[in-house]
Parts: C-alpha cells; sequence; structure tokens
C-alpha cells in the first residue's frame, strides 16, 4: 500500500472523499503520523485529522491499512484520483510539527 491515498463512496448523490497521507514528524525522531482529509469531492475538506504518532513508517503504514480496511467494509473504495487536499494535510502537518517543536523543549 503506498504512503498516499483516496478513498470515495457515493451516499445519497454525493461522492464523498477522504485523503490519507503517511508523512514524518519534525525532529529526526523516527515518528511518524497519519494525516486524513475527508468531505465532499470537487469542495474543500469539511474535516482534516492526524493518528499518532507511530515509532516508523511501517508501524503508521499498519494502522493506515487498518483503516483502510475498515473504511471499504463501509463502502469506500480505493480511488485512482490525485490528491487534491495535499495542501490542507502539509498544512496540518506543520501545526502538528510546531506542536512536537514546543514539546521537545
Amino acid at each position: 500500500m503506498p504512503r498516499n491515498l483516496c478513498l470515495t463512496r457515493q451516499c445519497f448523490g454525493l461522492a464523498t472523499r477522504i485523503e490519507c497521507a503517511i508523512r514524518p514528524l519534525a525532529g529526526d525522531n523516527g515518528l511518524w503520523t497519519l494525516l486524513f482529509a475527508a468531505g465532499i469531492t470537487g469542495e474543500q475538506p469539511s474535516t482534516v485529522k492526524s493518528e499518532g504518532p507511530f515509532a516508523g513508517p511501517v508501524v503508521a503504514h499498519d494502522m493506515m491499512e487498518s483503516i483502510v480496511d475498515n473504511l471499504t467494509l463501509h463502502g469506500y473504495e480505493l480511488a485512482r484520483d490525485p490528491q487534491i487536499w495535499c495542501l490542507h494535510l502539509q498544512a496540518h502537518l506543520r501545526r502538528l510539527n510546531g506542536r512536537h517543536d514546543r514539546l521537545a523543549l
């Protein structure tokens, strides 16, 4: 499974979308996070969240795989669409890294 993916689901005539990304946290300490943006396709995401930190990319990848498996049970399908909310995910990662830097002091 890649480090970035997109899931979509049709519900009541609307296409909902979830984008996921695995990214390292700042500090070169081996911690990684999962980033999620969700909303209606073609609009801005209605929510951006994260899970973690995880001790390495393999652990984060395993967690993402588990979440994707659960979402597919609820009607989501993997899509080959390019990520359209990557800037939202990057901004959330910057906020996380800012908090992480303050905690490290």
